[in-house]
């Protein structure tokens, strides 16, 4: 895919202090076919590390190309396809921190790993199943590992950290789709992009910078968990806002867990919406101006929403955080619920411990994604490097840069507005689970009303829903929804 122009040759042998150490892509070549409901797809992957470049100027002097990393990529291209119709869909996942190896194998590749679901998991050491609903069916893919991630690493003599931050991030990822862009004659395709998490904070300033800064325009983006502004998940730097905004996902959990028999799920959530937009803020804004009446009534009405006692929503002031609440729901069982997605459960390590040990739901997936990616990257996509496997950089996430935020939160409302704006034709479709306790649907909801757009641009987003978690794809009826609500969004948006 390198696109660094070759160098002319010159009988002046190198010195030692010019000679640079040989840095090239490494990918491979495999062919493969995809049956699917609507026939069999041809398709080629290459997959391994790319080189990113980058362009040095010192003094106003322009020093060459030189490279700064290997950046990890699996591409699949539907053979002899017209680039100028056929869609690209550049992938990644979030973290920040984690390789994309959850999209990747658990909804739009065209292998995925079979690892059961909550409360019927099955046992290790898993295995892989053909992706008939891949969004391969309508569009090309090019999954990347940020650096430190997967196997993307720094080349030799640069830091890693320097890609661990908010604007760096941006910035190594679009270099990565312009270069694999321009290598393979994609410009006139139909380009979207897909991140979960982090992955939609990314996608929304990747959208504006590769807009802006590269003139690549985009038709879609594809923001599944999404989280757009930090302090909607803030509970201690954030007022009381990620309070309220919680609130209907613990409405949801309680409801999953047996707290609101005889009601549905949607009664459950509307009730919690009206009372987290409306009520809530208010009797959290009123503090200690709350009459005794007043505050005996919120505390009832959030006891009953959440499944937690009145006690215990008294003791809290009213105020549930959440890692609290997902050892505190089932703490007489002895359970706690994830974080990820709260329709799992795993063991208390303490009956009296403040909050849970440990994510049940992580616990779940992450051997089952790990073993599946490591077995089909070698054996399948023919890579071969003895080098380690990071699911997530080590270190990555707890040294992030967010430096361009300072004393503020993480806010990428006014990238994904700008974005949108410059470009009327971009869409953006939002994804949310409602056993999300990551990035609650609530919380994305709220962000997404305050998208500075006019309002006929609206129409340009859509919500779709899930009865599961973070990775909605782990529950089976809602990746074949899921998989179908995202190829109907590529093929209307191409």
């Amino acid at each position: 895919m390198s696109d660094d122009a070759a160098k002319p040759e010159t009988d002046k042998p190198a010195t030692a202090a010019e000679a640079a150490p040989t840095v090239t892509d490494e990918l491979v070549t495999t062919r493969h076919t995809l049956a699917t409901p609507d026939g069999e797809l041809a398709y080629t992957a290459r997959a391994g590390r790319v080189v990113l470049w980058e362009e040095k100027v010192e003094d106003d002097v322009f020093k060459g190309r030189k490279p700064r990393a290997q950046v990890a990529i699996t591409a699949y291209t539907l053979d002899d396809a017209d680039p100028t119709t056929r869609p690209v869909t550049f992938a990644f996942n979030g973290g920040p921190g984690s390789a994309s190896v959850w999209l990747h194998m658990g909804v739009l590749g065209p292998k995925r790993v079979v690892m059961g679901d909550a409360g019927e998991l099955a046992p290790p050491p898993y295995a892989i199943a053909d992706n008939p609903e891949s969004l391969l069916t309508v569009s090309d893919l090019v999954f990347i590992d940020p650096v430190s991630t997967g196997r993307s690493r720094p080349v030799e003599g640069q830091k890693a950290k320097d890609f661990h931050g908010f604007t760096a991030d941006i910035e190594s990822v679009a270099e990565i789709i312009r270069q694999w862009v321009s290598a393979e004659g994609r410009w006139l395709s139909p380009k979207f992009l897909a991140g979960e998490s982090y992955g939609t904070t990314r996608a929304a300033g990747l959208a504006q910078h590769l807009q802006e800064s590269l003139g690549m325009y985009l038709n879609g983006l594809l923001l599944i968990s999404s989280v757009l502004d930090f302090s909607t998940a803030n509970f201690e730097r954030g007022g009381d806002r990620a309070h309220a905004l919680y609130l209907p996902f613990y409405g949801a959990t309680a409801w999953q867990h047996g707290f609101h028999e005889g009601r549905s799920l949607e009664e459950v959530v509307d009730e919690a919406r009206a009372y987290a937009s409306r009520d809530y803020p208010y009797v959290l804004g009123r503090g200690a101006r709350l009459t005794k009446d007043e505050r005996a009534d919120a505390v009832g009405t959030i006891a009953r929403l959440t499944g937690l006692s009145e006690a215990y929503v008294d003791r809290a002031n009213l105020r549930i955080e959440h890692w609290r609440y997902f050892g505190e729901l089932l703490r007489d069982r002895r359970l706690t619920v994830g974080r990820l997605d709260s329709r799992f459960t795993g063991p208390a390590a303490s009956g009296i411990a403040e909050h849970m040990d440990a994510d049940p739901s992580m616990d779940a997936i992450l051997g089952p994604y790990s073993a599946a990616y490591q077995h089909y990257l070698h054996h399948e996509l023919a890579v071969r490097d003895s080098g380690p496997f990071h699911v997530f950089g080590l270190g990555v996430n707890e040294h992030w840069s967010y430096k361009e935020f300072e004393n503020a939160p993480v806010f990428v409302i006014d990238k994904l507005s700008r974005a949108m704006r410059q470009n009327p034709h971009l869409a953006v479709h939002f994804a949310y689970g409602w056993f999300d306790g990551a990035t609650p649907f609530s919380a994305a909801e709220e962000s997404v009303a305050h998208l500075q757009i006019p309002d006929a641009l609206r129409e340009n987003v859509e919500h779709r829903y899930y009865e599961a978690g973070h990775m909605m794809y782990v529950h089976e009826p809602s990746r074949i929804a899921q998989s179908a609500d995202l190829a109907d969004f590529v093929r209307r948006r191409s």
